[in-house]
């Protein structure tokens, strides 16, 4: 219970301090005029309340990835609490406000295109490829997990495919419904709607909380009984675990996101509360379920740790979801039947949002790409049902190989997103328009941009190299991985820092 304790304190004494740190280096701009007010449409841009875009900004991010992420990454053990904490306050909260905030700054763009006017027209095509690729991968998996869920609440039509059988009647609803809200204006279903499901969700994760406290606090894992690798698969700990906990700490996916609402932020002095706040709320949502999964399985006669516990209870169940399994056991156990069912219910809602959004993001990416004005209804089907035969073809692909492409995919595009924010901070602190006293207080502000990209492109780096989905370097030869990843990241800060010579100098 102390390593909970104390991490959910340390979160949220990160937003208001690091958080604003980080809002103070951007440099707001409260007399600015955002997208919102200038490019309104009635489609995309359209100004929204800042606690109605809090609410659809953290249920859009936060979808299955704070909750199987975070159940997977407890696989690993009690050291997967310190990637939530400081992934989220140092990493995922920088990457977030960035994203939104360099948005709103070139007028609402979408993410391969922020990344473009710092990398260059060869990284943003390239990341718009990248992008959609993600976006592909994301829907998929979040429109599988909760039609599993759904099943196993109502169950309907199945169809068998390479022996797994698929809800197929559920699949397609979901698919009608994501074909309202991709295509719809965005205050009209997303607006609406979306804020009551952010509340769900953040109810569930409260009476998790509540009931983990009150009466499992004795069983919870703690950082002090080792931070060893637990995963008996044979996998190591870095750099898989910072990439199984990808939407609970640091996820490239929440740069595809964070445009949609700063198409609908009125004051930049917004931002703080709706990008890095999200982030926050949804690592302390992952905090809640890593600690949730690793304590719920304990059995103290045994002398079993929660985490050990639940190793043994994923065992029994090859092959299967055993995240949505874990939710579903919680749940139903914790909350009771009324609660339980409320609970899943948050959980469906949380990646069929983000699902949808995430082909809405898509749709947002190709529409910038080939400038057409989505005010026409035929034009964004034209764009949307391409989207939605593609991923309508991955939902036949095992859930648990989708899931380890998009976890690694989602974390690089992370990485070129930190890289672009570095990039414009450093560029900031050369205008000239700067004060000499604010130049010198954030002289090397884009630091928090630039420590985090150095440290995710090492895992991604690393992670393609020595994953099974990747290279699969056997365990023997894993320092070769490393050196070769250690050699991508140096070469990725010297390339930097002749960079920024040029720049400088330029100047």
């Amino acid at each position: 219970m102390i390593t909970f304790i104390v991490a959910l304190i340390i979160l949220v004494v990160g937003f208001f301090t690091y958080g604003t740190l980080v809002e103070k280096i951007f440099g707001i701009e409260p007399e600015r005029k955002t997208p919102a007010l200038t490019k309104t449409d009635g489609v995309d841009f359209v100004p929204m309340s800042p606690w109605r875009i809090f609410l659809v900004q953290f249920l859009n991010i936060a979808g299955l990835g704070p909750i199987f992420g975070a159940i997977m990454g407890i696989f690993y053990g009690p050291a997967a609490f310190l990637w939530i904490v400081f992934g989220t306050i140092f990493a995922g909260g920088v990457h977030d406000y960035l994203s939104g905030m360099l948005s709103i700054r070139k007028g609402g763009v979408s993410l391969p295109d922020i990344i473009g006017d710092e990398l260059g027209e060869g990284t943003k095509a390239f990341m718009r490829v990248l992008s959609l690729v993600l976006l592909i991968l994301l829907t998929t998996t979040f429109l599988s997990g909760p039609a599993t869920l759904l099943q196993g609440l109502a169950g309907l039509g199945t169809m068998q495919f390479s022996g797994r059988m698929i809800p197929i009647v559920w699949v397609l609803i979901i698919f009608g419904y994501y074909a309202l809200a991709t295509v719809l204006p965005v205050d009209k279903l997303i607006g609406r709607f979306y804020p009551i499901f952010g509340g769900i969700l953040l109810f569930m994760g409260l009476g998790i909380m509540v009931v983990m406290l009150g009466w499992h606090s004795s069983e919870m894992p703690e950082v002090f009984d080792g931070l060893h690798n637990r995963q008996t698969n044979g996998l190591p700990l870095f750099p898989m675990m910072f990439v199984s906990i990808a939407c609970g700490a640091i996820s490239g996916f929440h740069g595809t996101q964070s445009p949609i609402m700063a198409r609908c932020v009125t004051n930049e002095r917004q931002g703080r509360w709706i990008f890095y706040g999200a982030m926050v709320a949804e690592g302390i949502l992952a905090l809640i379920w890593a600690a949730a999964a690793g304590t719920f399985f304990a059995d103290p006669e045994k002398g079993l740790y929660g985490i050990d516990g639940l190793q043994a209870f994923a065992a029994q169940h090859p092959g299967e979801n055993i995240a949505a399994l874990v939710i579903d056991k919680v749940s139903r156990s914790w909350l009771g039947t009324v609660g339980g069912i409320l609970a899943i219910i948050g959980v469906i809602a949380a990646p069929i949002t983000s699902g949808d959004t995430a082909l809405r993001s898509a749709r947002l990416i190709v529409a910038d790409f080939l400038k057409w004005d989505q005010r026409p209804i035929p034009r964004r089907l034209i764009i949307a049902i391409p989207l939605f035969l593609c991923v309508f073809g991955m939902v036949f692909v095992d859930f648990n190989v989708v899931w380890r492409y998009f976890a690694w995919t989602n974390q690089t595009l992370a990485v070129f997103t930190l890289w672009a924010g570095t990039c414009w901070l450093y560029k900031k602190n050369l205008t000239p328009s700067l004060s000499q006293e604010e130049g010198g207080r954030y002289r090397f502000g884009y630091l928090v941009a630039l420590i985090p990209a150095l440290f995710m492109t090492m895992v991604c780096s690393s992670y393609i190299l020595i994953a099974p989905e990747g290279l699969n370097i056997a365990p023997e030869y894993r320092w070769v991985g490393y050196l070769i990843a250690g050699l991508v990241t140096l070469g990725c800060l010297c390339g930097f820092c002749l960079w920024a010579r040029k720049v400088k100098s330029e100047r």
